[in-house]
């Protein structure tokens, strides 16, 4: 087998092949199947809980697998809020797709849209432009250069499916409106996090040379919007850093800083059992957490909240979480798949795509929070993609020993159970809630952080990751949360100013 590398050539058994981009792009278009694979091409579109769940435990002796996904990595949702702050380090809730892909056809992209007559995905690469690539000819063994660069952010790719899985995710939900894109963060991959962390440390030195009150109090204003699971551990960890580190950082800014968490709800943490939410609405409020429930908020502006009620807060960081909505690929399906009234794509009960009409799109299946079924509304959350997941892959694995039978004869209807719901509110506390169990398994306080921290301390996906998180939370513990800031600097273009001013 030969090894392709950017600007080499490797023989095989005495030939060599020329490392052609274009080639590669028409092989990729192909769609070629693998000699083998009795039951073709099953296509996943994601990463998220779902996709990735069905990339790593797919038989990939039936199937040949594959992934469609512009993140080239899983992220581990849960422990987000606690990166933003540095309690946890990035790479410790994160998985590399590449250390699954073994027998895996993987590409790192977007997909733009699917034709269901034809078993096509239409997909731009997510990966940056090399602005010149040198290939070497075999025969004369010299250099020519591809203009352009090879594999650039914007090349298109079509391939061909057999079964395709939709386990795209979803975006926030900024309803609209105005200026929530421009001036707010939203909490939703890697990035985002650690967008949240220079901020807020940028928002403490700012205030540290500022000379004006008034100045220092709105830098030092932290506001949440959205007081689901996301909001409440965001600003739970975020409690945690200033009283245990900003405290010592920067002592004398500590009478400025202000922290709230602003809902439309008249409560927080309102799918939670009444009791819980009602112990998290106390517990922030005896932390300092101002908790401003029944709150519209009416546009954003620069460093600034505008409610209804004609208020304006000057704020130094905006985090979003108010639910989520659909993205721009769920959103390309429209006119062709039953979708539900917050845009979700809907299937039937065995999860297979339906059109329009309410008729199933054969071998089309959805999972995670890109989907529904269609009269039974399911959350968005990490367990149910990670059910469906597991769902399809026996599903798609049974039918594959019994190619004679159909999907619905090889499998019941997906069932979801719910398992409970978890949130962390700071301090070394957390509330749970598994009264979808049974009514009275809920536990809120010291004991409940702790099942909190092990129950996803176990549900980690490698063995790296569940020794190293338990290791940065004992030397945050020990030595307090890092606060470097890895904010990038465009030192070509300062030496430029430079060179110009002088």
């Amino acid at each position: 087998m030969s090894t392709l590398c950017r600007g080499s050539w490797s023989t095989s058994s005495s030939s060599a092949h020329f490392l052609n981009p274009y080639r590669l792009q028409q092989q990729q278009q192909r769609g070629i199947r693998s000699v083998g694979k009795t039951q073709g091409r099953v296509m996943i579109l994601g990463s998220g809980w779902g996709g990735f769940k069905l990339l790593r435990d797919m038989d990939k002796n039936t199937y040949q697998v594959v992934a469609v996904s512009p993140r080239n990595h899983f992220l581990f949702t849960p422990l987000l809020a606690s990166t933003s702050v540095g309690t946890l380090e990035f790479r410790c809730i994160t998985e590399p797709v590449r250390g699954y892909t073994r027998n895996v056809e993987y590409h790192q992209a977007w997909c733009d849209n699917v034709d269901f007559e034809q078993s096509k995905v239409d997909c731009t690469l997510n990966l940056s432009t090399i602005p010149a690539t040198h290939i070497t000819d075999p025969a004369t063994h010299t250099l020519h250069q591809v203009e352009g660069g090879t594999n650039g952010n914007g090349q298109k790719l079509s391939l061909n499916y057999d079964h395709l899985i939709i386990a795209v995710g979803s975006y926030s939900n900024t309803f609209n409106i105005p200026g929530v894109k421009e001036h707010a963060f939203f909490l939703k991959e890697v990035s985002d996090a650690r967008k949240i962390r220079s901020r807020v440390l940028e928002c403490f030195e700012r205030a540290e040379m500022s000379r004006s009150d008034e100045e220092k109090n709105g830098l030092l204003h932290f506001a949440v919007v959205g007081g689901g699971p996301t909001g409440v551990e965001f600003s739970s960890e975020l409690h945690d850093f200033i009283r245990e580190d900003c405290s010592r950082l920067f002592p004398g800014l500590m009478n400025h800083v202000t922290l709230a968490v602003y809902d439309v709800a008249p409560t927080i943490l309102a799918n939670f059992d009444k009791s819980l939410s009602e112990y998290c609405m106390t517990k922030f409020k005896r932390s300092g957490i101002e908790v401003r429930t029944g709150t519209v908020v009416e546009r954003v502006e620069d460093g600034k909240l505008v409610l209804k009620n004609g208020k304006q807060v000057p704020f130094g960081c905006l985090v979003w979480s108010t639910g989520l909505t659909e993205n721009p690929m769920t959103a390309s399906l429209e006119n062709r798949v039953m979708k539900s009234k917050s845009k979700r794509i809907l299937t039937d009960p065995y999860l297979r795509v339906l059109d329009q009409e309410g008729n199933v799109i054969p071998n089309v299946y959805a999972v995670g929070d890109c989907a529904t079924i269609k009269d039974h509304e399911l959350p968005q959350t990490a367990q149910v993609a990670n059910q469906q997941a597991i769902y399809l892959r026996k599903a798609l694995n049974k039918l594959a020993k019994q190619p004679e039978k159909s999907f619905t004869d090889v499998t019941a209807p997906f069932s979801f159970k719910n398992l409970g719901s978890m949130a962390y509110i700071g301090n070394w506390e957390a509330v749970v809630d598994m009264t979808k169990i049974n009514e009275n398994a809920k536990e809120s306080g010291t004991l409940a952080w702790v099942f909190w921290r092990s129950s996803y301390l176990t549900m980690s996906v490698s063995v790296r990751n569940k020794m190293i998180i338990p290791m940065y939370w004992f030397m945050t513990w020990v030595f307090g949360r890092d606060v470097s800031s890895f904010q990038e600097y465009d030192r070509r273009k300062r030496l430029m100013n430079a060179e110009r001013e002088g």
